[in-house]
This record gives structure tokens, sequence and C-alpha cells, in this order.
């Protein structure tokens, strides 16, 4: 294996390019400690603690500083490893590592999403944000099913009236013009359409 490239990404971290293809991201003093140079080769053996060692006792500990503040979907955690260059293998096994004590869990996270939500935001609009977030159709279906057998309910009908009168809007009175803007701006924030058009008809 040749090392082809060294590009600095920070002043103190560089992506190390191993035969033309980015493999990771080092600190330079790393660098230094392995004795790694562009144009030389990179042995096996440094190779396999780089990968084995070094990188996913990092990850592991990016992840565990990241999950103290909130909770992140393992979409979201695996992206943030992405950002940081992180070889996919390393990002499994630190995804993994996580997973086991519970610091990740979807479900928890969709039922937290959803309470935190069910009052302001129509549950399509719920359902999309929590799938772009990475969490599956399966796992939002669950956490509505235990945030309604917990005695919960949502009113959309009240949420766009509420809406309605945020914004000072009298569908009796609107102009076609601004009828036709309520009803977009309804409908993108998940709304049916035949609700929507029950507080728009004039």
């Amino acid at each position: 294996m040749m090392i082809t490239e060294l590009k600095e990404v920070s002043s103190s971290r560089v992506k190390v390019y191993v035969d033309e293809q980015p493999a990771f991201v080092l600190y330079k003093g790393e660098l230094r400690k392995y004795g790694l140079k562009e144009g030389e080769e990179l042995s096996p053996k440094i190779y396999e603690e780089l990968l084995r060692e070094v990188l996913p006792k990092r990850a592991k500990l990016r992840l565990m500083n990241l999950l103290k503040s909130r909770d992140y979907t393992e979409l979201q955690l695996r992206q943030k490893l992405r950002q940081g260059f992180y070889p996919e293998t390393v990002i499994d096994e630190a995804l993994s590592y996580v997973a086991s004590f519970h610091y990740i869990d979807d479900l928890r996270y969709a039922e937290d999403f959803v309470n935190c939500n069910s009052s302001r935001k129509s549950k399509r609009r719920i359902e999309n944000d929590l799938i772009n977030k990475g969490i599956s159709k399966e796992t939002i279906q669950k956490a509505w099913i235990n945030w309604e057998a917990a005695g919960n309910a949502q009113d959309e009908d009240e949420q766009i009236k509420e809406l309605l009168s945020k914004k000072h809007f009298d569908a009796s009175t609107a102009e076609p013009k601004e009828l036709r803007k309520m009803y977009a701006f309804l409908l993108r924030r998940g709304f049916s359409s035949d609700k929507v058009q029950k507080y728009l008809q004039k």
C-alpha cells in the first residue's frame, strides 16, 4: 500500500490517501508517530493498528461526546462520523459499541419526537421529519401506537385554527391569491387537502 497523498483538512488534521483513494484522517502528531510520509509505503502492520485500535477508539469517543448533549438517530451519528472521514468499518464498530449500551434507540427517539411535536405539527409532517432523520416507517408507526396507548391524542383541526389565527387570516374576506397561498402553506405543513379546504372555504 502506497501513501499517495497527504491533504490537510485543518491545522491539526490530515486526510491520508492510500493507493490514490481517501483512507482516513489522522492528527499530524500521529503522522509523525507512525512515520507516515507521502510517496512511501504504508506497512500492513501500521494500517491494521490504525483501523483496529486508533480510529475505532476515537470514533467511539466522538459518539459518546455527541450523545452527552442530546439523542441522535443511528443515521445522524453515521453521518457525523462520515463527515470526519472515518472508514465504514470503523463507523459500524463505533455504532455497535454505543448501541450495546442502549445509547442509540430509534424508537425512544421517535417517541420523544412525537411527544414534543404533536401539538404543533401535523402527523404527516412529523412522520416526514422522522423519515428524514433515518427512522424506519415501522418504528414511527410503533411510536405513534405507544404514544396513543398512553392516552394521548392529536387535534389537527385545532392546529390549523391556531395557524390561521396567528397569520390573522380570514377565509371569508381573503382574495383568491391569498387563499391559494394559504392552501399551499398548510399543505407544506403536512395537513391533508380535505382538512385544509374545510377551513379555507368562504
